[in-house]
C-alpha cells in the first residue's frame, strides 16, 4: 500500500483531514498483541476511547480506502449512539462511493441509525429494499431480510 495507496493525493487529504493516523509494525509488542495483528496491512478505526470500531486487513485499493474508512468512522459514531453524525459519514460514503465494497455495508447501517435516532422502522424496510435492488448477494442484504416484513 505503501507504494499504492497511501500516496494518492485524495488518500492523503482525507487522512489528514478525518484521522489521526499512526503506524505500528505487525510486530511491535505492546499493541500488536492489544489489537491481534496476524497479517500486514492491518487498519483499525478506534473511536477516541481506544475501542476498535472497524477492521481492514489486507491491501485496499486507493479508490476503496476513503470509502472503508467513512465506513470506519461511521461505524464509531454509530457505536456512541451519536446516529447524526454517523450518518453524516454514510450518507457521504453513499454520495461519493456508491459502487464502492463498502456501500452495502453503508446502506445497512443507514436504515439502523435511522431507526436508531427515530424509532421509526419504515428506514429498515427502505435499506432492505434498496439493498435488494442493488446488492441482492451481498451478506448485508440478507441481514436486512427480516426487514422486508415491516409495513
Amino acid at each position: 500500500m505503501d507504494a499504492v495507496t497511501y500516496p494518492n493525493a485524495e488518500v492523503v487529504k482525507f487522512i489528514q483531514g478525518n484521522t489521526i493516523p499512526l503506524r505500528v509494525p505487525f510486530d511491535a509488542k505492546p499493541l500488536s498483541s492489544k489489537f491481534n495483528i496476524k497479517w500486514t496491512p492491518t487498519l483499525i478505526v478506534l473511536d477516541p476511547d481506544g475501542k476498535e470500531r472497524h477492521r481492514i486487513v489486507g491491501f485496499v485499493s486507493a479508490e476503496e480506502m476513503i470509502p472503508s474508512l467513512l465506513l470506519g468512522i461511521g461505524k464509531s459514531y454509530f457505536e456512541r449512539d451519536q446516529f447524526s453524525e454517523a450518518l453524516m459519514r454514510i450518507e457521504r460514503l453513499l454520495k461519493e462511493y456508491p459502487k464502492s465494497s463498502s456501500a452495502s455495508e453503508a446502506i445497512y447501517l443507514k436504515g439502523v441509525c435511522q431507526y436508531k435516532g427515530t424509532h421509526n422502522p419504515k428506514p429498515l424496510r427502505e435499506a432492505y429494499e434498496r439493498l435488494k435492488a442493488e446488492y441482492p448477494e451481498s451478506e448485508w442484504t440478507k441481514r436486512a431480510y427480516p426487514y422486508r416484513l415491516i409495513n
